[in-house]
């Protein structure tokens, strides 16, 4: 065992919470992040996918929700500004946010 993860080991008993995972607990995660993203969960994909193009995936899929997030929040304050305040769209608007 290597002195980081003894001493990671250590910090966590003492702090009552356990780090040890098993390998079949990796594999298990693993497999659920595959079926959330999309280009991994497709029906015809009966091969097996490394867990490092799993984790590559999901990284690049946060990416992309992030960026699609911040092009929303983009559009959504460029309407609210060329909306009248008082207008029935800007009370759709703030309803929907709230």
């Amino acid at each position: 065992m290597s002195s980081r993860r003894s001493s990671s080991s250590s910090r966590s008993r003492q702090s009552g919470v356990s780090s040890d995972i098993t390998e079949a607990q990796i594999n298990d995660l693993v497999s659920k992040l595959q079926q959330l993203i999309p280009e991994l969960r497709a029906p015809r994909r009966s091969d097996k996918v490394s867990a490092s193009k799993v984790l590559q995936e999901t990284c690049n899929y946060i990416k992309s929700l992030h960026r699609e997030v911040d092009d929303l929040s983009e559009r959504l304050s460029e309407l609210l500004a060329n909306t009248d305040s008082n207008s029935a769209q800007a009370a759709i608007i703030r309803s929907l946010l709230m």
